[in-house]
């Protein structure tokens, strides 16, 4: 009985500090790429915009040749979603919704994932002219793990998993308008 006791208040002890570090630990993330394109920020701008365009050069939308995608809404404007279903873990179901437009300079979205996992994050795609015919795009998404979960973070490598994903996804686009 006395080695029972020991070992519950060695897991007790151990559930504490997991808990009283998460409580320490970041619970947001932000994780940005970026690439440069020699075309002009208008082209490039008024190409990435639009929801539809987006499937052609994400990462995500090429995993699942089969993946269903709808659109309401006038692409390429404020409100206009994309929803995506596939039975692929890696793409799952979810939509994003532009939220905010910046004519050549920003456009922002809202993701919604339900499955594999219920979540939201924001995401963006930013131009900046380099010069007359080469355009800086960012790509990045921010989002938040809600504690206790976030005692997973630095773990999860979000960075590096979300980062090469988002960076494939530039290049692919780099080579889309360049070619």
């Amino acid at each position: 009985m006395e080695i029972i006791k020991k070992i519950l208040i060695i897991i007790i002890l151990v559930f504490a500090i997991v808990l009283i570090g998460a409580y320490f630990m970041p619970k947001t993330y932000s994780i940005e790429r970026e690439i440069t394109i020699n075309k002009s920020v208008d082209s490039v701008f008024n190409y990435v915009k639009y929801l539809k365009n987006q499937n052609e050069f994400s990462v995500w939308a090429n995993i699942d040749p089969k993946m269903k995608s709808t659109y309401k809404g006038t692409d390429g404007n404020v409100g206009s979603i994309s929803a995506w279903e596939s039975d692929v873990k890696e793409v799952g179901v979810g939509e994003q919704e532009i939220t905010k437009i910046i004519d050549n300079k920003r456009i922002d979205f809202a993701l919604r994932f339900k499955k594999p996992m219920e979540d939201t994050a924001d995401g963006f795609m930013s131009t900046e002219a380099v010069t007359a015919n080469q355009t800086k795009v960012k790509w990045g998404i921010n989002g938040v793990i809600p504690y206790p979960m976030n005692i997973m973070l630095p773990m999860m490598k979000l960075d590096q998993m979300i980062g090469n994903d988002l960076q494939k996804g530039l290049e692919n686009l780099k080579n889309k308008m360049e070619n």
